[in-house]
């Protein structure tokens, strides 16, 4: 991108900072659950519209909106090659705990990973493009992606891409809140930058009977027990152990009184894994090994093991583009290289059958103590907005090829 062009969408960027900041507050006060993003969507489509661009609802919630730019203007071609940018619309079932005006009006309910400046990011995104369009300097096609339910697994990305919403795109970006690094910094990573995360459920079944004559029973107690202390570990032997594989309980359920084996049990946790290649043995392998460990006490068994999303994989010419952006707007010194995280981030359907990459955004404040995601405490510093903005545009708006 031309020094001109760069400078120009600062600019732009810098006019609209104040309404996109209100428009991120208001998302904030008003959270709704994936799937439920019904005033959201309607917001995104109004502010759209009067901006003189048409959008395209998806089924339920979420909207997508392409510019195309003038095929007269220099070097423009409004055909293919869509480059595309995901802002994922929900929020979580946890309480807002801040105390700040724009604090969640909806017990129960908050933009605590940060979804509602991922959105306003890419509405400023979608005003400053549709200007650049207007005035004949937009050079490829844009799509922006307002996707529903990215924390229900296996996740909205897969409604957006049932809908075609990845039809004719040929590079995806998305940015992710980091409440680790400050303002004004971005980290990135090639390859993995998340890892696969899956839900999984051990149902087991037996006589049961009295305590005193555990030999007559299937002692499920002491089944759920073992699987629970020795099925990570059995796990982890049977895995490369570069994978990063972690299987992580959550909740343990059997019984009801001291004397008393009981006829059923429920183990239910998660497994996260860095690697894809294990994430595609790991179903196998854990069949397997709780049939062993099941079988030992007599038990019958069940495993539900839900796929929730593989890793994000960025592609390393993705994230030399945005470097090479990233460097322009914020200078080399502020971008800076990033861990794999063990969260997962169902952007990563959008990169199996599209190559890009997820950048993470600083939104600490200077000086400010770290609030995690998922933590009612968390907010941002809203000048990431604008930051968000200018890096999407810059990447738009390079010499199209």
């Amino acid at each position: 991108m031309s020094d001109s062009l760069s400078a120009q969408a600062a600019g732009k960027a810098a006019a609209f900072a104040d309404e996109l900041v209100a428009f991120r507050r208001d998302l904030h006060m008003h959270p709704e659950l994936g799937r439920e993003e019904f005033r959201t969507t309607g917001l995104i489509r109004e502010r759209l519209v009067r901006a003189g661009l048409h959008p395209r609802l998806l089924p339920g919630t979420g909207l997508v909106c392409d510019i195309r730019p003038d095929r007269a203007s220099p070097g423009g071609r409004a055909d293919g090659g869509l480059i595309a940018f995901r802002g994922d619309i929900d929020a979580l079932p946890v309480d807002d705990v801040k105390d700040v005006p724009y604090r969640s009006t909806v017990p129960g309910r908050a933009h605590a990973c940060g979804h509602d400046v991922h959105t306003s990011i890419v509405l400023g995104t979608a005003l400053v493009l549709a200007e650049f369009a207007r005035e004949g300097l937009l050079s490829r096609p844009v799509r922006l992606i307002f996707q529903p339910a990215e924390e229900k697994l296996p996740g909205g990305a897969l409604d957006v891409i049932k809908a075609g919403g990845l039809a004719g795109v040929s590079e995806i970006h998305a940015i992710h809140c980091d409440p680790k690094v400050e303002v004004g910094r971005v980290g990135l990573r090639s390859g993995a930058i998340t890892s696969a995360c899956d839900r999984v459920v051990i149902t087991l079944t037996g006589a049961g009977g009295h305590t005193a004559r555990p030999h007559r029973t299937t002692d499920l107690v002491t089944a759920l027990a073992k699987l629970a202390a020795e099925l990570p570990s059995a796990f982890s032997r049977r895995i490369d152990p570069r994978s990063g594989a972690s299987l992580v309980w959550g909740r343990i359920e059997s019984g009801s009184a001291p004397n008393v084996i009981p006829q059923h049990g429920e183990l239910e946790g998660t497994l996260r894994c860095l690697d894809l290649e294990a994430w595609r043995q790991a179903p196998d392998v854990m069949h397997e090994l709780v049939d062993v460990i099941a079988s030992t006490y007599g038990a019958k068994w069940e495993l539900e093991h839900h796929r929730g999303v593989p890793p994000v994989v960025n592609d390393p010419d993705a994230v030399a583009a945005m470097r090479t952006v990233a460097t322009g707007v914020l200078g080399a010194s502020a971008v800076e290289g990033t861990e794999q995280s063990l969260g997962g981030e169902d952007f990563s359907w959008f990169l199996e059958g599209v190559p890009g990459e997820l950048t993470r955004l600083g939104v600490r404040p200077v000086g400010e103590p770290v609030y995690d995601l998922h933590q009612g405490q968390f907010d941002v510093d809203e000048r990431a907005i604008g930051i968000g903005v200018e890096l999407f545009a810059g990447l738009a708006l390079r010499p199209f090829r």
